[in-house]
This record gives C-alpha cells, structure tokens and sequence, in this order.
C-alpha cells in the first residue's frame, strides 16, 4: 500500500520520526530546533482566545434558551468533576500497586525546581483565589492575554446577553458566525506547517534528554502511559458503550489530532481543528462550543492521572508510607488544585508543586526525580486530556438529544455509524 504524503497524518508521522533520529544522531543541531514547535504553538494560540470567546458566544446565543444553557453546563460541569476524580483515583490506585518509586536511588535528583516552585507559590490555588480569577480586570486584557478562564466568563454572560435580546442580537450572531469561519481559515493555514513542529519538539526532546533517559525512570513513565491506556479504554470507553458509540471509532476519527499533539506535548495545538472534527462528528454547533472551551479548564482526566502518580511515587522514592486517610486526603487536595492547571503555564509540573507545598509529609525537593522524563510524560497526559475533552462533548450531546449520527459537510457527507 503507497503512502500518501499529502496526507497530514502520513506527514506528522514522518516528521516525528525524523525528529527522533536528528534528535539522536545530531544532539547539536536537535537541541536549537525547539524554536519550530515555539513558532507553531504561538501560531495556535494567536487563534485560541477569539476562537473560544467567539464559539462560545455563538453556542450559547444559538440556543436561544438560557434554561438548555443553564442545563448544558451542570451537566458537563457535574460530569468533568465525576470523570477527572475518578482519574485521580486509578492513577493512585495504579501507582500503590505497581510501586515505581520503591527502592529508587534519590541521587537522581539533580535538576532545579526553584523555578517550579516559586511559580507555584505566586500561583493561588485556594479556592477564593480561584473563583476571583475567573473574572477579568479587564475583558480585552483577558483576551490579548489568553487567559481561558476569564475569556469563559465573560464569553457565557455575552452569549446570556445576546440570548436575551432576542432577533435584535441575530445581525451581532451572523457577525460572530462569519468570524468563527475566518478564524478557522486561519487554522487551516497554520495547521499545513504542523508537521514541523512535530519535527522540531521531537528533535529538541530526544538530543536535550537522550533516549537513554527513557530506561532511568522507565518503570514510572510505563505505569503513567499503562494507566492512562487503561483510562481511555476502559473508563472512556465503558462511558462510549454507555452512549452508544464506540471509543475506538472515535479514536481513529481524530487520530490526526492525536498525532498532533504527540509530536507537540500540547492539547491545545488540537483544539481548534477539534471544534470541527466535533460538528461533523454529529455534535451540535451549540453545545461543541459550551463544553469543549470549559473541558480545557476543568475536563484535565491525563494531568489529573499525572499529578496523583507523580506525588505517590515521590512519596515512595523516599520511602514514606502513606496511610489510607493520608491517600484520600491528598485524593481530595489533588480535585481543587487540578481545576486550577489549566490557568497555569507548564500547568502539570507546577500544579505538582503547589500540590505538595500543602501536603508537607511529601517533600516538595523530590519533583527533581521527574524532570528528565516530564517532557516525555507530558505527551501522555496532553493526548488523554484531548481525548477525554472530546468524549465529554459528545456524551453531554447525547444526553441532550443533540447529535446527529450523520452529519453533512462541505466535502460531502460523514456516513460513519458508530455504535458500541
């Protein structure tokens, strides 16, 4: 069978494997091309704040229902917090059974945190703190900011807003429309130079770390990708059968995302192709863009598999024998500062910190165990949160009788029936 290298899959495949051998047969060249994933994730994100202000604005407006809105997001909200404790719970789970950390020379910490740490003491995770800093000082500041969280707010109060004025709102609606489809233009246009920023992460990432550094902290890396695997088939999966679809079809639907974000360690390079890939999946244009934009701040199921295996096997590396109450305890620290990942940047790492800063019987200094493969793990908890993202949206579609099993689109129609 002959490849075909238009094909944006073929093409980020090939670019991550080219990455992979220049990152290891020439360290020298590899470690100064992180700069193309830089530029491409700038690229992204110079498109996110309007594409999530706008898709919300227009979900919500499109509605016409403050009542369906009001229910659309309790039960997304109520699902995420059911689905991401649930992700807590196996990572501990998992981690108490396969034991990584167990006999582990602490001598390999020799990486600095400081810079982790200090982020993590300037960033509030109290829940006072939190909800203040959903609303912005300023609406545009949020917006030539990316800040997700405030760019939400705001985004759901226009939308009521629009709503409530009824068809004197429909000109600012077409307006709203007709930019959601220029900014996707955009998208498209960025997302041609993608597979070299697979090309340049993939490069930095092996000639910085060295693939040698994959057999150090092996076991716990194998136990996160173990655990994640085991999440997405069998918890998101059993949530698909439920629904009546099925996981691996969706799998394979979005599989140039997931390569995507593989070669980028970001979800959120995937997030505005995935807004599409949704609404011909069958979700509909209203609630794709209520529940994918607050599942990137709430909807976290790979970081929050990360933040609970990561602190265990700190706690086991150094040989402190959590009781069960101090398991839950740190279960129930890990459900508030988890929502705040999404507000922070190299959210997993310095949620971490600040996780373990209020959990003292943990030490803090032993995240240096995890700075060699963080990178590597990171690619699994972005594609987890990717993938859990989208079944959200789906599910909250079928719970609300807005999905369409066919749906058609500009290149014709999408025949897939997926059932269980």
């Amino acid at each position: 069978m002959r490849l075909n290298f238009r094909n944006l899959t073929v093409q980020v495949i090939c670019a991550i494997i080219l990455g992979i051998l220049v990152g290891q047969f020439f360290p020298d060249f590899g470690s100064q091309l992180k700069v193309l994933a830089d530029i491409f994730i700038k690229l992204v994100k110079m498109v996110i704040a309007p594409i999530v202000f706008l898709t919300i604005v227009v979900g919500i407006a499109g509605m016409g229902d403050l009542k369906k809105v009001g229910r659309i997001g309790g039960k997304a909200l109520i699902y995420f917090e059911i689905v991401s404790t649930i992700a807590l719970a196996i990572g501990i789970i998992v981690v108490n059974i396969i034991k990584p950390g167990q006999g582990m020379d602490k001598a390999a910490a020799t990486g600095d945190i400081t810079k982790y740490t200090k982020q993590a003491a300037e960033t509030s995770h109290g829940i006072i703190d939190f909800l203040m800093s959903i609303i912005p000082e300023n609406i545009f500041g949020a917006l030539a900011n990316g800040e997700l969280l405030p760019i939400l707010f705001v985004a759901v109060l226009f939308g009521i807003s629009l709503t409530a004025m009824g068809e004197r709102a429909k000109s600012v609606l077409d307006l709203f429309e007709k930019l959601t489809e220029g900014m996707f233009g955009i998208v498209n246009m960025v997302m041609k130079v993608s597979p070299i920023a697979a090309f340049g992460a993939m490069s930095y990432t092996i000639s910085n770390f060295g693939i040698e550094v994959l057999h150090n902290l092996g076991k716990l890396m194998g136990s996160v990708y173990i655990t994640m695997f085991l999440f997405i088939i069998l918890v998101l999966g059993l949530i698909a059968r439920i629904y009546g679809f099925s996981i691996f079809g969706f799998l394979k639907y979005i599989k140039e995302e997931i390569l995507l974000v593989l070669g980028t360690s970001s979800s959120e390079a995937a997030f505005p192709k995935m807004i599409e890939k949704l609404e011909k999946y069958g979700c509909s244009k209203s609630v794709v863009g209520l529940v994918l934009p607050t599942g990137y701040s709430f909807n976290l199921d790979g970081t929050a598999i990360y933040l609970s295996m990561a602190a265990i096997f700190i706690a086991q590396a150094y040989g402190v024998d959590l009781t069960l109450t101090q398991e839950i305890t740190l279960l129930a620290i890990l459900m508030l500062t988890s929502k705040g990942a999404a507000g922070v940047t190299g959210s997993g790492f310095v949620t971490l910190a600040a996780t373990l800063a209020v959990f003292p019987t943990i030490p803090v200094e032993g995240m240096a165990l995890l700075l060699g493969v963080d990178r590597f793990m990171s690619e699994a908890r972005a594609i987890t949160n990717l993938i859990g993202n989208g079944v959200a949206t789906v599910v909250v579609a079928k719970m609300e009788d807005e999905f369409r099993t066919e749906t058609e689109s500009k290149n014709g129609s999408y025949n897939e029936q997926v059932s269980a």
